[in-house]
């Protein structure tokens, strides 16, 4: 009997799932419907097709016959456009995208959004207010001649004329060392060594050969986008303040087509600690890049130390989401066999570890869960006391399992404040009167309206912890360390909110973070991969910096809390974790979600679904306060989401249009 009840919640827990990502999915489409109809376009497209209704009515024969006639007239141009396409073959644009025939979707996404040849040639005539001589550094060892031709050829192409190339060359090949001392566009340098010193020594070699402003760094096998030096420049008349910049990138295949595009977010350093999401193309002010340099013994790994020494020290950190750089696949390189450079790997742990050191971050580094990524690991010397918050209205059922997942997990020092609102059932308050017997468990009494923004605000104002946890009465733990882990994120310096990995009850994601402005205020990335993907470019693998979290499992440092004054309880039920954590951002502070704390959320349970008019209502109204106070943000796009990623799907899927 016990077994069949076991089987049969599993099984309600399972619709209830199901139901929720129904629901989840019509709320987004809410409000996807709401912000279309607002738009103005949708508004224009509205009253033509009135217009057109009126004058033209339907199966009208005057409807008819205007159709046939305007079939007629566009037939002409599209004739035209293939005789000449015949005759003189795809645009600049087309060329630039099709030559490396990369799959359909990203070739759709190229065609679209990068520059034309008209874009290039227009770009040769820009005129900027400042104009900074920019310094390519590339170490030269042995490279086939083909590749090479290749990448002074994609300098040479470069529509911002202000550049310099310093070429260190510490191989042997006569063949390649002839063609470099052909070379003679007096804005290309090139030093023959007097032998090799490995890829540290001969970058730093081309370093010392710069004038430039500024510097940027390419291998000897790999291109640059023709426009990749105007992108920068134009990136740094937008903020002269700018001393590191970094760029989009993608590979080139074996067949030199264009493949595996790379889309960054903005600056994360929680995401920089676990891989080098930066790599290609950066540049940086010269006198930074000279004043930090590389160093030796990190030979692999030399550009994911020099980007954590140089973020260091930093002061204008700049993404450009576009796609500079073209890293060629081949036998020897990481970027198709990541196994042909283990060393690089083992010295990136070594980069890590010395930057958490010079940071004064007591922790270690550890291999990730893909070769190439790492895990920090940072050490708890002491456990500061963490109130965890959970509202709750009846299903003891449920708040019993939550209670348990505190019990039963390794961090021991942790008070729990469970606010009472309008339980009915006697089984509920048996078992408060069964908590309230230990010591670290207090039970308060919200007897108001529920508004799951004020209600964490008054058990926040009687919290004594230093951390403040709240958390859903549907969360059920999967790891014991999981609170640990989260803690271990909270008490970094900067850190103003920490998220964890929330699955389903049937293994599938439901929360990794969450992306403002996805589906017209915020949606889960990821949502709905199984529990054992890797995600896009293994985020779900990999602790990370979002723009937000999910109040159903948010850790907060109680300083930060009390310093933006809580939760506004304008946003009754959505959106208020959305907004704190926005706020946490505009303060200074960071987010990060975690894949180290693993629970299972069973959400609105709680608080039931959105199947009512009243509650749509409610839904709407605070849509359109999210929107009036973060207008702002929306329109600018989340920092931690590259903007190339469409918004009304979860996976990272590209902008076709």
């Amino acid at each position: 009997m016990t077994d069949d009840l076991a089987i049969a919640r599993r099984r309600i827990d399972q619709l209830e799932a199901a139901l929720l990502r129904r629901t989840e999915l019509l709320e987004q489409k809410q409000t996807e419907l709401l912000a279309i109809k607002a738009s103005k376009s949708f508004k224009l497209a509205s009253l033509a097709q009135k217009l057109t209704d009126k004058v033209l009515p339907l199966h009208s024969r005057r409807r008819v016959l205007t159709k046939s006639a305007a079939k007629k007239v566009l037939t002409v141009p599209a004739k035209l456009w293939r005789a000449s396409r015949a005759k003189h073959g795809p645009p600049a644009s087309e060329r630039y995208a099709s030559e490396c025939t990369p799959p359909a979707e990203y070739a759709r996404w190229m065609a679209k959004h990068e520059p034309s040849g008209r874009d290039l040639l227009a770009q040769r005539n820009r005129r900027f207010s400042r104009t900074p001589s920019i310094s390519i550094v590339v170490p030269v060892y042995n490279p086939p001649l083909a590749f090479l031709k290749a990448l002074i050829e994609s300098v040479k192409e470069q529509t911002y004329s202000n550049w310099q190339l310093c070429l260190a060359d510490g191989g042997d090949n006569i063949e390649v060392k002839n063609y470099l001392d052909s070379l003679t566009d007096p804005r290309i340098v090139v030093k023959h060594l007097a032998g090799n010193g490995g890829i540290v020594g001969n970058t730093s070699a081309a370093l010392h050969l710069t004038s430039g402003d500024y510097t940027a760094f390419a291998d000897h096998d790999d291109t640059l986008a023709p426009f990749a030096l105007n992108e920068i420049v134009a990136a740094i008349n937008r903020q002269p303040e700018a001393d590191f910049l970094y760029s989009d990138e993608d590979k080139l295949d074996f067949e030199s087509r264009r493949v595996e595009p790379m889309f960054k977010p903005d600056w994360s350093p929680e995401t920089l600690r676990a891989r080098n999401y930066i790599c290609h193309l950066v540049c940086v002010k010269s006198a930074l890049a000279k004043e930090i340099g590389f160093r030796s013994g990190f030979d692999g790994a030399q550009d994911h130390d020099f980007v954590l020494r140089c973020t260091e020290r930093a002061k204008c950190i700049v993404h450009i989401p576009a796609v500079l750089y073209h890293w060629r696949m081949h036998a020897q390189s990481t970027a198709a066999f990541k196994s042909s450079k283990n060393y690089a790997f083992d010295a990136g742990k070594r980069a890590a570890l010395d930057h958490l050191t010079r940071c004064g971050i007591d922790g270690s580094v550890h291999d990730g869960p893909i070769l190439g990524t790492y895990q920090v690991v940072y050490h708890l010397r002491t456990q500061p006391l963490v109130s965890v918050i959970v509202p709750n209205k009846d299903h003891p059922e449920m708040l019993t399992r939550c209670v348990e997942s505190l019990a039963n997990s390794s961090y021991a020092n942790y008070e729990l404040i469970i606010v009472e609102n309008g339980s009915e059932r006697s089984e509920t308050f048996a078992y408060y009167r069964e908590l309230e017997a230990q010591p670290h468990i207090r039970i308060l009494k919200w007897s108001k309206p529920f508004n799951y923004a004020a209600v964490n605000n008054y058990a926040a104002r009687q919290a004594r912890g230093e951390l403040l946890l709240f958390l859903n009465n549907d969360i059920d733990a999967i790891n014991p360390d999981w609170l640990e882990a989260m803690v271990k994120q909270g008490i970094q310096p900067g850190v103003g909110a920490v998220g964890a990995k929330l699955y389903y009850a049937d293994d599938t994601v439901q929360h990794a973070g969450i992306v403002v402005g996805m589906g017209g205020v915020a949606g889960h990335a990821h949502l709905n991969y199984p529990r054992a993907a890797a995600g896009y470019t293994q985020r779900l693998l990999l602790t990370q910096n979002v723009a937000a979290v999910t109040g159903a499992c948010l850790l907060c440092p109680r300083p930060v809390f009390e310093q933006l004054g809580g939760f506004d309880e304008g946003f009754v039920l959505a959106f208020n974790d959305v907004d704190l954590c926005l706020q946490i951002l505009a303060a200074g502070h960071r987010i990060v979600w975690t894949p180290e704390a693993e629970l299972y959320h069973l959400e609105s349970k709680t608080r039931g679904y959105e199947d009512t008019l009243e509650k749509q209502m409610r839904f709407r109204r605070e849509s359109d306060l999210f929107h009036l106070k973060w207008g702002g943000f929306l329109a600018a796009g989340d920092p931690y989401y590259n903007p190339h990623y469409r918004l009304d799907r979860s996976d990272f899927a590209l902008k076709a249009g």
